[in-house]
């Protein structure tokens, strides 16, 4: 448990606010904003404070999909679905940086009944165009970042030039002071909780946290709205009261009965290549050699399974996961398994990678 007492310059915290999008759909709201960040909003700008709106994810829609067959349109390397960027009017896959044409007709049904589902910070840019047309907005993500130097660029304009509202993903929440922010919006505290990775709410606690931050740390007193469909969870309601001793408490809880780091230790092991038969084999293997040589009952083995992303720039990925309390076991295991691969023959094609109490994944 690490823990942040005090603020830069002794400032006082935030008030901090969640907003349920659930009831915003009931009454009718069906914008990115809510209708109290809306307000918010339009106070600071007619009070001449600054706003940063924060949402993790960029892009213009998430995926496209046909609405008569259902088909999604995907990356041809990753096994993943392709984001619209409508500024570059492109498909982008984010893992391998492939790019395509819009899609105006379905390729599988040849229906035109092709629509955008989902949100990012370009079309969150463009909402906030409409809603606030005299307000001046920034965007910074990697889209408009790409340049040596925009970085600072961004930073430096929403910091000098009167700019209004800046729209980015996590980079526009760590660590940046602008003491005349007194608004933060979060517009979907949900999009880190739902990914395949057991540090999903530890992370999200630390987003929010982090956003939170930037609000109120000047003279003037800030406020934080966080938007959600999951205004429950513990992640989100510890986050909004700072409290990270009750964070820590319900983590390490779900850490200890899932058996997952820092309490056990975990070893991953990937088998990659570019036939998904022949990584597949390579981790079958492997774990059936790892099950009949180990005779430690404590160890817990999981898989051969796909990765999170199964397929990556033409490169298949299956992985197997070791758990065990100790981490020298976990060693001998990879000592065995890279002993086994060199010992076993015709898996040139198959590379094998480990990693020790993963903090990504593979």
């Amino acid at each position: 448990l690490l823990e942040l007492k005090h603020r830069a310059n002794n400032s006082s915290l935030p008030d901090v606010e969640i907003v349920d999008l659930r009831e915003e759909m009931l009454s009718g709201n069906k914008s990115m904003i809510s209708k109290k960040l809306y307000n918010e909003i339009e106070k600071n700008i007619q009070n001449k404070k600054q706003t940063i709106l924060f949402l993790n994810r960029r892009g213009y829609s998430t995926f496209i999909m046909c609405r008569d067959c259902g088909y999604t349109v995907k990356c041809k390397n990753c096994n993943i679905s392709l984001t619209y960027h409508s500024y570059e009017k492109k498909l982008k896959c984010h893992y391998c940086g492939y790019e395509e044409k819009l899609v105006t007709v379905c390729p599988e049904c040849h229906s035109d009944k092709i629509r955008y589902f989902g949100t990012g910070t370009q079309k969150l840019e463009a909402e906030i165009n409409k809603m606030f047309p005299n307000a001046r907005t920034i965007r910074m993500d990697v889209d408009t970042v790409n340049r040596k130097n925009s970085h600072e660029e961004i930073l430096n304009k929403f910091k000098n030039d009167s700019i209004d509202i800046l729209i980015g993903t996590q980079m526009v929440v760590k660590g940046h002071h602008f003491p005349n922010v007194t608004l933060v919006g979060v517009l979907a505290a949900d999009l880190s909780l739902y990914v395949s990775d057991y540090h999903a709410a530890e992370r999200t606690f630390q987003l929010l946290t982090q956003a939170a931050g930037r609000a109120g740390r000047g003279e003037k007193p800030g406020e934080v709205i966080i938007q959600t469909y999951n205004p429950e969870h513990y992640s989100v309601i510890c986050a909004k009261n700072q409290d990270y001793n009750q964070f820590y408490e319900e983590e390490i809880f779900y850490r200890q009965a899932m058996r997952y780091p820092p309490v056990w230790h975990m070893l991953v092991v990937l088998c990659a290549s570019k036939e998904e038969a022949e990584a597949y084999a390579c981790a079958k293997e492997l774990a059936d050699t790892m099950e009949k040589v180990q005779a430690d009952k404590k160890l817990q083995m999981i898989g051969p399974a796909d990765a999170a992303v199964a397929k990556v720039n033409d490169i298949y990925k299956k992985v197997l996961y070791f758990k065990h309390p100790d981490y020298g076991v976990l060693i001998q295991i990879k000592d065995k398994v890279e002993q086994l691969m060199e010992e076993k023959q015709g898996v040139r094609n198959v590379s094998v990678q480990f990693d020790f109490d993963p903090v990504n994944g593979f």
